[in-house]
């Protein structure tokens, strides 16, 4: 009787998988609009004299790279758990064949 590793490998290549879809994401969040903060600051502190509710002028330039990256982290997030339901569940199959087994 011979038992695939298929579903341990699958698990854990999809957990790797999920893993860099997080690492890259988390990687593009901390990046994200680190230049135009200084430039969108110092043109706040400029318009904030001549307006009573001044708005940031590039507030809309990052947000779909922002939006994109955070729906990458949880899209990661949930790969990364379904995975490791996969692993669980062939660990728990590969002990009660053994169990059986023996």
């Amino acid at each position: 009787m011979q038992i695939s590793p298929s579903a341990f490998s699958s698990g854990l290549s999809g957990i790797q998988s999920g893993q860099r879809r997080v690492d890259q994401a988390a990687f593009d969040i901390a990046g994200s609009g680190l230049p135009q903060a200084q430039q969108t600051n110092q043109s706040n502190l400029n318009t904030a004299q001549n307006q009573v509710n001044p708005t940031p002028q590039n507030a809309d330039a990052n947000s779909p790279d922002l939006t994109e990256s955070l729906v990458a982290l949880r899209v990661g997030e949930n790969e990364v758990r379904a995975n490791a339901r996969v692993v669980d569940t062939a660990d728990e199959v590969l002990g009660t064949l053994i169990d059986t087994r023996a």
